[in-house]
C-alpha cells in the first residue's frame, strides 16, 4: 500500500502569490487541527505527515518543529511552495503544541461533530482487512502473515489499534483479519483515519467490492451494519465480539452512564457529610471529655504536691530516727567484736581437736585402700571366671567334636543297621521257604529253621541296641547346641554393655542396618549451600529405605543355579534400586544392597536388625572361643590399669 495519510503534495512547483500562500498555510493548519493528519503517535513520538518517504520519520517535538521551520523557510528550488506551505502550517501547530495548547486534536477528545450520528458502526470500533496474501503449508492448509505484525505496522503508521485478530476457518487462514480500536473517541477517530487512509489509496471498501479491476495489496474499512449481518467468516466473527450502535446511542449510553456516576457520587457524598457530622459531633465530645480530664489532672497535680511536702516531712523525721538508731547499731558493734574475739579464741582451741579428727581420717583412708585391694581382687575373680567361660567355650567346642565322631559312628552304625535289617529280611525269607520244606519231616532243615531264628532274634536285638544309642546321641548334640546358642548370646549382651574401642577387632555388628553416611554425603552435595537441609533430607531418606528394607514384600532378589545347588544374587533390574542409584549414587546403592544381603542371610523371615557376634578383622562371625579371648584380654589389660593407678 502507498501512503497512508491524504497527501495533496504535487510533483510539479507553482508560483502563487502571498495571500495564495496565507490561504494554503491555514487550510492545512485547519486540515492538522481537525485530525485529518496525524503528528503525534504512539510512546509520545511525532512524525512528519508530510514527509513519509523519508528514511527517518519519528521525531521528538523539539526536531519535529526544527525540521518543519527549516522546510517551511527553504529556498531551494528543490522544495515546492505547496511543500512550504505544508510545512508552515505544521511549524504554526507545533509551536501551539509547544506553548501548551492541546497536544491531541479536538476531535480525539470529545465525540465528533462533523458525521452522521444516526450510521450504525460494530461497536467497540471494529477495522476489516482483507486481501492478506497467503500461501499453502505442507498440510494443505493456508497460512498468512500475523496479527501482531500487522498491529505493530499499524501502531507505526499512527492508528494505534488494540489488537489485530487474523480470522481462521477450516481450510486454514481466510486472508482476512478484523484489527480492534479503543472502546473511546480517540479509538474511533484512529479508526476513521485508518479507513481514510485506505479510501485515499483506493483501497477501501467500495474499490474492494467494484467489479473490473485485478486486486492487488490489502483493502481494508470501518465496520458497519453490512458487514455485521454478512453471512460470511467476517460477519460470524463481528456478530460473536460487537454489537450494532450508533454515535447517537453511544453519546446516549455514555451520559446514562455520566449520570449514573454522578448520582452514585452524589450519594456518597451525603455519606461523607453525614459521616463528617458525625465526626464533629464526637470531636466536640472528645474536646469536653478532655477539658475534664485536664481539670481533674490539675486537681491531681495539687493534691501530689501536697502530699509530696507531707512525705518530705515525714522523710526528715525518718532520718532523724535513723541517726539515732545507727548510734545504737554502733554500740551493738562494739560488743559483737569482743564476742568475736573470744570466739576466734575457741576455734583455735577447736583447731587442736582437728587434729585427732586428722588421724582419724588416716584410718579411713587406710580402710578405702583395703577397700581398693578388695575391688581389685574382685577384679581378678572375674578374670578367673572368664577363664572359666574360655574352658567351657573349649570343652564344649571338644564335645562337638565327640558328638560329631559319634554321629560318623551313627552312620556307620545306620549302615549297619541297614544291613542288619536287610540279613534279617533275608533269613525271614529263608526261613519261610525252610518252613515250607519242613513240611517234608525233614529233622535236619528243623534244626536249620531253629538256627535260624535264633540268629534273627539276636539281630534284632543289635538293631534295638543301635536305635537307643541314636536317639540318646541326637538329645545330647542338640542339648549342647543350645547351650552352645546361650553362651554365645551372654557373649553378645557382655559385649555390648563393655566400652569398645573403636579399633577392636572383636565387636558386635548389627545385621542389616543402613549406613546413613553415603545419604548424607549425597544430601550435601545436593544442597551444599543448606546445610541443616541437607542434614533433614539426609534423615528423611534413611527412614524411608529402612522402612523399605523391613517390608517383606520386597524381595529385589534373584535365584541363580550353582554347583551346589541354588543361590540368590542382587536383582540389579530392581526399579528401586535403579532409581537409588541414578539419583544418589554408587555408595548409598552399595550400602542398601550390602544391609538387603545380611538381612537375607540372617533374618529373612522377620526382615530386621539382628546382633552378631563380628571378627571385624577377618570380615567374618567370630566363633565362641575368639569372643571369649577377646573378653579375658579386655579384662586383664583393665586390670593393669587399675594396678598402674
Amino acid at each position: 500500500m502507498g501512503s497512508l495519510e491524504m497527501d495533496h503534495s504535487s510533483d510539479e512547483d507553482t508560483d502563487l502569490s502571498d495571500s495564495e500562500l496565507d490561504e494554503e498555510v491555514e487550510q492545512y493548519l485547519e486540515e492538522l487541527k481537525n485530525g485529518k493528519h496525524r503528528v503525534k503517535g504512539a510512546d509520545g513520538i511525532f512524525m512528519c505527515p508530510f514527509c513519509q518517504r523519508k528514511r527517518k520519520r519519528d521525531f521528538n517535538l523539539k526536531d519535529l518543529l526544527q525540521h518543519a521551520s527549516g522546510v517551511g523557510k527553504s529556498n531551494s528550488d528543490k522544495r515546492s511552495v505547496e511543500e512550504k506551505a505544508k510545512h508552515m502550517a505544521l511549524t504554526k501547530y507545533l509551536e501551539n503544541v509547544a506553548e501548551g495548547g492541546p497536544s491531541k486534536p479536538a476531535a480525539e477528545e470529545e465525540p465528533p461533530v462533523d458525521c452522521d450520528h444516526d450510521e450504525k458502526f460494530v461497536w467497540p470500533w471494529i477495522g476489516v482487512v482483507v486481501n492478506i496474501p497467503t500461501r499453502r503449508a505442507n498440510d494443505g492448509r493456508f497460512v498468512g502473515e500475523s496479527g501482531s505484525k500487522l498491529r505493530d505496522e499499524y501502531i507505526r503508521q499512527g492508528f494505534n489499534p488494540s489488537r489485530v485478530h487474523p480470522l481462521w476457518n477450516y481450510r486454514g487462514h481466510s486472508g482476512s483479519a478484523v484489527v480492534e480500536f479503543k472502546k473511546d473517541w480517540p479509538g474511533y477517530v484512529n479508526a476513521m483515519a485508518f479507513e481514510r487512509a485506505y479510501e485515499a489509496d483506493r483501497h477501501g471498501k467500495k474499490d474492494w467490492f467494484a467489479d473490473g479491476d485485478q486486486k492487488s495489496g490489502l483493502y481494508a474499512w470501518v465496520a458497519r451494519t453490512d458487514d455485521y449481518k454478512a453471512n460470511n467468516i467476517v460477519g460470524e466473527h463481528l456478530r460473536k465480539i460487537g454489537d450494532l450502535k450508533s454515535i447517537s446511542e453511544i453519546m446516549e449510553e455514555e451520559a446514562r452512564k455520566q449520570n449514573s456516576l454522578v448520582s452514585n457520587l452524589t450519594s456518597i457524598i451525603e455519606v461523607k457529610n453525614k459521616d463528617l457530622e458525625e465526626m464533629e459531633l464526637k470531636c466536640n465530645e472528645t474536646t469536653n471529655a478532655i477539658k475534664n480530664v485536664i481539670t481533674e489532672k490539675d486537681k491531681l497535680v495539687q493534691a501530689y504536691n501536697e502530699e509530696i511536702k507531707k512525705i518530705q516531712v515525714s522523710a526528715q523525721d525518718h532520718f532523724k530516727r535513723i541517726f539515732s538508731d545507727h548510734e545504737k547499731l554502733k554500740e551493738q558493734l562494739e560488743s559483737q567484736k569482743k564476742e568475736l574475739e573470744s570466739h576466734i579464741e575457741e576455734m583455735e582451741k577447736r583447731a587442736l581437736d582437728n587434729e585427732s579428727e586428722s588421724r582419724k581420717l588416716a584410718e579411713e583412708i587406710e580402710k578405702n585402700s583395703v577397700k581398693n585391694s578388695s575391688l581389685q581382687m574382685a577384679a581378678a575373680e572375674q578374670v578367673r571366671a572368664n577363664e572359666k567361660l574360655l574352658k567351657l567355650a573349649e570343652d564344649q567346642k571338644r564335645e562337638k567334636e565327640e558328638l560329631h565322631n559319634k554321629i560318623i559312628k551313627l552312620e556307620k552304625d545306620f549302615d549297619e543297621k541297614q544291613a542288619l535289617e536287610l540279613q534279617i529280611e533275608q533269613l525271614k525269607g529263608n526261613l519261610n521257604v525252610v518252613r515250607r520244606m519242613g513240611d517234608d519231616g525233614d529233622a535236619e532243615v528243623l534244626e536249620k529253621v531253629e538256627g535260624m531264628l535264633k540268629g534273627l532274634s539276636e539281630k534284632e536285638n543289635e538293631l534295638e541296641d543301635l536305635e537307643a544309642l541314636n536317639q540318646t546321641l541326637i538329645v545330647k548334640e542338640r542339648k549342647s547346641n543350645d547351650e552352645l546358642q546361650e553362651a554365645r548370646k551372654e557373649l553378645i549382651n557382655g559385649l555390648k554393655d563393655m566400652e569398645m574401642s573403636s579399633r577392636a577387632q572383636i565387636g558386635i555388628k548389627r545385621m542389616g542396618e543402613l549406613d546413613n553416611k553415603p545419604f548424607q554425603e549425597a544430601m550435601r552435595r545436593k544442597y551444599k549451600y543448606n546445610v541443616e537441609e541437607a542434614e533433614e533430607k539426609a534423615s528423611e531418606l534413611c527412614s524411608l529405605w529402612e522402612e523399605y528394607l523391613k517390608d517383606p514384600d520386597w524381595h529385589p532378589f534373584k535365584v541363580v543355579p550353582v554347583k551346589e545347588g541354588h543361590k540368590e544374587f542382587i536383582n540389579e533390574d530392581d526399579e528401586k534400586l535403579k532409581r537409588l542409584k541414578k539419583e544418589l549414587g554408587d555408595e548409598a546403592y552399595n550400602a542398601v544392597t550390602s544391609a538387603l544381603m545380611e538381612i537375607n542371610q540372617y533374618n529373612p523371615s522377620g526382615r530386621y536388625i539382628t546382633s552378631e557376634l563380628w571378627h571385624y578383622g577377618m570380615g567374618r562371625k567370630a566363633t565362641l572361643k575368639e569372643g571369649a579371648a577377646f573378653i579375658l584380654k579386655e579384662l586383664k589389660q583393665k586390670k593393669q590399669r587399675l594396678d598402674i593407678d
